[in-house]
C-alpha cells in the first residue's frame, strides 16, 4: 500500500473544497430559480386581478 505524499493530500483537500463550492452553487441556482419563477406567478395573479 503506497503512502500518500504532500501533493495527494493537497490535492484531495482541493477536490473536497471545490466540491463544497460546486454544491453551494447548484443550490443556490436552484433556489434562485425558484424565487423567479415564485415571483413571476405573484406577478400573473396581481395582473389578473
Amino acid at each position: 500500500m503506497r503512502t500518500m505524499d504532500g501533493m495527494d493530500i493537497v490535492m484531495v483537500i482541493a477536490i473536497l473544497l471545490f466540491a463544497r463550492l460546486g454544491g453551494r452553487l447548484v443550490s443556490r441556482y436552484i433556489a434562485m430559480k425558484k424565487e423567479k419563477l415564485k415571483d413571476k406567478q405573484e406577478e400573473g395573479e396581481a395582473e389578473g386581478e
